[in-house]
């Protein structure tokens, strides 16, 4: 499914002369560890992705090519790299490398950080990274001393003869370790010998984040830079008629005014005065493709999508004779809108383009990406194309769409200036890329023993990888936008519902609304969990079952799943007595090789305002690299979650997006965040990612919740009071 980036020569970049380096080559056949301390030719037609290096005065130095979003990756792949070299910590210093195949992620084929791949997809060979420089620099202690590398131990940046009392730091065989060769198979540790994984660690880009001095998108500061913002198109589809330059020319500061693919740009010595240069383009706009477009006509179309035939996804058993035998039966139809990503930092790109070099400060999520777009767009080659990876305000999968990227590029291109294009935040939110809206209908049966006999699911919602990899939507399936419920086959993610149906069906179609959507933290993930897990939920009502007792009938086989769902059912103490007016909630999921369970502890008020008090998690994520970011992450992850799940949702209007900004796209605040108690169940299943799997359970189990404590069924996100009052009158 996820095609291979062409070939291209390993850029060596500025090494150091001396010392010891290592990289990682990828291929389709695994990796293949090598030594980058020799000369570059060796490195033709490869693809490294990581490398370290030791330097004569024990600097160890780690580069990292994922991008720093506040899931502490500057500091996990380090620490697995350190944690094998027996490198001293208070001596690693890391750094953010550039955009080169060098830091290709094993899952992904390219330089990209999305769909939770970092730690689980470098951490076997970054594992192998270290305990290869470890094992070389034992080897030229040994030599140095002519004694068996057997009676040599490496710990914290030295090498030491127990025998003798002898002992060498790293810094002073880095560079004869640099003339050996890597080994093929080196010896890993035992995991009861780890020094930092598993261990809480402070992450690096903190301090420089506290005191002021972290430099992200909208820091960036290039002398002789212009400001630009774009004239955008208020209905989708729209085309500009014409604009006034010249009065956008009149206001102070305004350099001029030139079409691009997303808009006009307005170029200025200032961003006030291209705010302001904006303001006076007066451009004038055609009606666009659908100028009828509101939230009810987008609806309508979703419905009326679910009654035509669709692309048959997965058949197991015979539904429909399953169905019609079946003791008792359930039909369901559920809608979740469309929400936008709401990143801390609004979108925002430097460029700028010469003769025979192109220059991007992006805060991006994708290198590979950003680096063919600006290949293409300044006709240079990709390894005259330099991005600079600047640390990330919130990325949720929006930084990995290059449209930002394209603006600043493009702009700099035709004035021949270096130019930093800002968007506002009303820009960022009418202009962005959703999370896609999704219909879905759902009919079961149960037997008379109260056990599931059928499951036939139907989904229409828009393709995702129609934007990303057309190429890649076969017979009318975008496996992207069912993650959750089915995945593609060899994935490397397992977004396939774990439950163990006796018969299932699965249908889906591709919504062709003109609206653009992109992953958002866990992609489809989260709206496919909210159905599933509140149909689960109605099914154990109608089988008189307990919710935990009849997801656990269905997962006999899954082990993941049961863990979690018992870990958390014993730590939020389910089942226990609540107050009036209060419920508890129970949903799973697993996406990205992680299973999450939470339980929501719920009050609805008699208006309907419902209030998270307390979400309980359990998450089996495999092995463990820094469990406070990991904690942190699924403190955050709720809190987007309960976010969606009670506020959030995009605004259409006259064929384009109304919600311009908090006031009209509402979110959560702080004073109405729950608590949020996460537990990490001991496991040594294979690692999962850990910054997407906390969304998807908050929604169902507060929904369940909602059911729980008055009664009411709401199939609609967000829940609002009007809606949940509806459904309690109802």
């Amino acid at each position: 499914m996820e095609k291979m980036i062409s070939r291209r020569t390993f850029l060596k970049g500025s090494l150091a002369a001396t010392g010891l380096t290592l990289a990682v080559s990828v291929t389709p056949f695994g990796y293949k560890l090598l030594n980058a301390s020799e000369k570059e030719g060796q490195f033709d037609g490869l693809k490294p992705n990581a490398w370290f290096e030791i330097s004569p005065d024990d600097k160890v130095l780690i580069y990292v090519g994922n991008s720093e979003m506040g899931q502490g990756v500057l500091t996990a792949l380090p620490m697995i790299i350190a944690d094998e070299l027996e490198a001293d910590w208070e001596k690693v210093e890391v750094r953010q490398g550039g955009a080169h195949q060098d830091f290709a992620n094993p899952v992904h084929h390219m330089q990209i950080t999305v769909a939770s791949a970092s730690v689980r997809g470098f951490y076997e060979p970054l594992r192998n990274m270290g305990a290869a420089g470890r094992a070389m620099l034992v080897a030229a202690a040994a030599k140095k001393w002519d004694v068996p590398e057997s009676e040599c131990r490496s710990a914290k940046g030295v090498v030491s003869h127990e025998k003798t009392g002898r002992s060498l730091t790293y810094g002073q065989l880095c560079t004869e370790a640099g003339r050996l060769q890597v080994p093929d198979k080196p010896v890993l540790k035992d995991e009861s010998e780890f020094r930092y994984i598993g261990k809480p660690m402070k992450r690096v880009d903190i301090p420089e984040k506290v005191s002021g001095t972290a430099v992200f998108g909208l820091d960036v500061d290039v002398p002789g830079c212009l400001y630009a913002v774009l004239a955008r198109p208020p209905a989708y589809g729209a085309k500009h008629l014409s604009f006034d330059e010249a009065a956008a020319k009149a206001v102070k500061g305004v350099q001029g005014a030139v079409p691009t693919p997303n808009g006009i740009a307005v170029c200025a010595d200032s961003y006030e005065s291209a705010l302001r240069g904006r303001d006076a383009l007066n451009v004038r706009w055609d009606e666009g493709a659908l100028p009828q477009m509101d939230n009810a006509f987008i609806e309508t179309v979703f419905m009326e999508d679910l009654e035509k035939p669709g692309a048959a996804v997965r058949k197991e058993g015979d539904s429909a004779q399953a169905l019609a035998q079946a003791a008792k039966k359930l039909e369901a139809t559920y809608f979740v809108p469309y929400i936008a990503h709401a990143t801390m930092e609004p979108m925002n790109c430097t460029a700028h383009v010469q003769k025979d070099r192109c220059d991007i400060w992006a805060p991006t999520q994708g290198q590979t990406v950003a680096q063919i777009v600006g290949s293409q767009i300044s006709e240079l080659p990709p390894e005259k194309v330099h991005i600079h990876t600047t640390l990330l305000g919130c990325g949720l999968g929006r930084r990995a769409t290059p449209d930002f990227i394209v603006d600043a590029v493009v702009t700099s291109k035709i004035v021949g200036k270096p130019v930093k294009v800002v968007w506002t935040r009303e820009e960022d939110i009418k202009y962005d890329s959703f999370r896609a809206a999704t219909a879905q209908t759902i009919s079961a049966g149960i037997d008379e023993g109260g056990n599931l006999t059928a499951w036939s699911h139907k989904v229409v919602t828009p393709s995702i990888l129609k934007y990303i990899a057309p190429d890649q939507v076969k017979g009318g399936i975008d496996f992207y936008s069912l993650w959750g419920l089915a995945d593609y086959p060899q994935s490397p993610h397992d977004n396939n519902v774990k439950y163990e149906f006796p018969n299932f069906t699965l249908e889906f179609l591709i919504n062709e609304l003109p609206i653009l959507v992109a992953p958002w933290r866990s992609v489809q993930n989260a709206p496919n969990a909210f159905v599933t897990e509140c149909f689960m939920d109605e099914l154990a009502h109608l089988a008189g079952k307990d919710p935990l007792e009849f997801r656990l009938r269905l997962l006999k086989n899954t082990m993941r799943p049961r863990r979690v769902l018992e870990t958390v059912a014993a730590k939020a103490g389910w089942g226990k007595s609540l107050p009036k007016g209060m419920g508890m909630g129970i949903a799973q999921h697993t996406c990205f090789n992680t299973s999450v369970a939470q339980v929501a502890e719920v009050s609805v008020s008699p208006e309907g305002k419902v209030r998270v008090h307390k979400v309980t998690a359990a998450v089996d994520c495999g092995p463990v690299v820094n469990p406070d970011p990991l904690i942190a992450q699924i403190e955050g992850a709720v809190t987007m979650a309960v976010s969606t799940a009670l506020k959030e949702e995009v605004k259409f209007a006259n064929g384009g997006v109304e919600s311009a900004n908090f006031e009209d796209y509402d979110v959560i605040r702080m004073s109405e965040a729950p608590e949020v108690e996460v537990h990490i169940v001991e496991s040594t299943e294979r690692i999962g990612g850990i910054g997407e799997p906390g969304v998807p359970p908050a929604a169902p189990a507060i929904a369940n919740a909602v059911f729980n404590a008055v009664g009411a069924r709401v199939r609609r996100l967000p829940l609002t009071p009007r809606r949940v009052l509806d459904a309690m009158k109802g």
